[in-house]
């Protein structure tokens, strides 16, 4: 590691203003401080100290989607393996079946390693593409703009892929983390000037401009020709049983986006990121009660035509995309209300918001990409309002 300090030390010069590479200094810049900690220190008194830079935040977010991240290889590689196994096939077709038969794996669906390695096969390939293409685009508007690459790609790259079926086709995923990270975050200015999430502007373009790869009872489970609803999508159909058991929604042991079906590693999650003081628990608090009083509302009100005015508020919790929405995407401190008043406001608007959706129209059930990408439309708004009445109460605090 001595020489990859020398060797880079060594031509750090011809990076720097003048140089012969000088336009590539954001990306030698990235190497650098990803391999090692950056030399300069701050002294004086001009400038404020923090053990916590944007840096270690944006990576204690990256730690906090582990969870979310294992579940996903697992889930994904244990729902393909237990519809091989019912439909009676012994092998996995193309490429994956290759890798499976090189590592000597099988089918089946009780080994937790099986699992694993076969999820691994879906989930890796759209990861890989999104920090290629992504990490691309990055890269460019970095040396256009004549500014270091920012950590805070890391997280997208990894939340979008979790929010993402299995089956998604690998040249959307590249064309969909581009509109993300392009209209989402550059034209915007880049971190720190987004009013929307990129990850759910990547998805959101997916799912208007591809809707059959995104959506539908085939693109859940990873085996061709095999169909299988969301529980979501079950309980908006009368005619439907549910399939699963409430535990098994909560471990996360049912189809959907890969890493968005175990509410258990969401909470994993989230106690990371409320302990660091990073995820803000005023928002997931919020998100989480609006929820839970729009849903005993249409409990109550009942209705003889739509099965999902009786869902409790304990099953919107752990079914859908609603754990992680609540803990990874609402409270993303760019496009999130960064006012302490109103980020319940900014809450209770995507709690209410995601049960409108899922109950008054069944037809699209789930609603928490939708609600998290409206309230981050009125996030500033909120803020706004709470600004300026602080504004008018010290003003009349200074008056008397």
């Amino acid at each position: 590691m001595k020489f990859l300090r020398r060797f880079l030390d060594k031509h750090s010069r011809h990076y720097d203003k003048g140089g012969k590479l000088e336009r590539l200094k954001p990306l030698f810049e990235t190497l650098d401080t990803f391999l090692y900690t950056p030399g300069t220190v701050t002294i004086g008194r001009v400038a404020v100290r923090d053990a916590l830079n944007l840096k270690r935040m944006m990576m204690m977010v990256v730690y906090s989607l582990i969870p979310a991240a294992l579940m996903a290889l697992y889930n994904t590689g244990f729902q393909a393996n237990l519809a091989m196994k019912n439909l009676g096939i012994t092998a996995v077709a193309g490429w994956r079946g290759s890798v499976l038969e090189f590592l000597g794996v099988g089918i089946d669906p009780a080994s937790i390693i099986a699992n694993v390695i076969h999820g691994a096969l879906y989930f890796l390939p759209i990861y890989i593409v999104t920090l290629a293409v992504g990490g691309l685009w990055e890269v460019l508007f970095s040396i256009v703009r004549k500014h270091e690459v920012n950590e805070g790609f890391l997280v997208t790259s990894l939340l979008f892929p979790l929010i993402l079926p299995p089956t998604m086709p690998l040249w959307q995923v590249a064309i969909g983390i581009s509109f993300g990270i392009v209209f989402g975050k550059e034209v915007f200015g880049g971190v720190g000037m987004n009013i929307l999430n990129p990850a759910l502007v990547s998805r959101a373009f997916l799912f208007f401009a591809y809707p059959a790869q995104i959506s539908g009872d085939s693109v859940w489970v990873a085996v061709d020709g095999f169909t299988k609803a969301t529980p979501l999508a079950e309980m908006a159909n009368p005619a439907a049983k549910l399939s699963l058991s409430w535990m098994d929604a909560f471990l996360g042991n049912m189809p959907g986006s890969m890493g968005e079906t175990s509410a258990l590693a969401c909470l994993l999650g989230a106690a990371l990121l409320v302990a660091t003081g990073i995820g803000s628990w005023r928002i997931m608090v919020s998100v989480f009660g609006g929820m839970v009083g729009l849903s005993l509302l249409f409990n109550v009100i009942g209705s003889a035509s739509n099965p999902m005015f009786a869902i409790t508020p304990q099953w919107h919790f752990v079914l859908g995309g609603f754990a992680f929405g609540m803990v990874f995407m609402a409270t993303d401190p760019v496009s999130a209300a960064i006012t302490d008043k109103g980020k319940y406001v900014y809450g209770l608007l995507i709690g209410c918001l995601v049960v409108l959706v899922r109950v008054l129209n069944p037809a699209f059930p789930e609603g928490m990409m939708l609600a998290i990408l409206f309230a981050n439309v009125f996030a500033p708004i909120i803020d706004k309002i709470f600004i300026n009445v602080n504004i008018k109460r010290r003003a009349l605090r200074n008056v008397k």
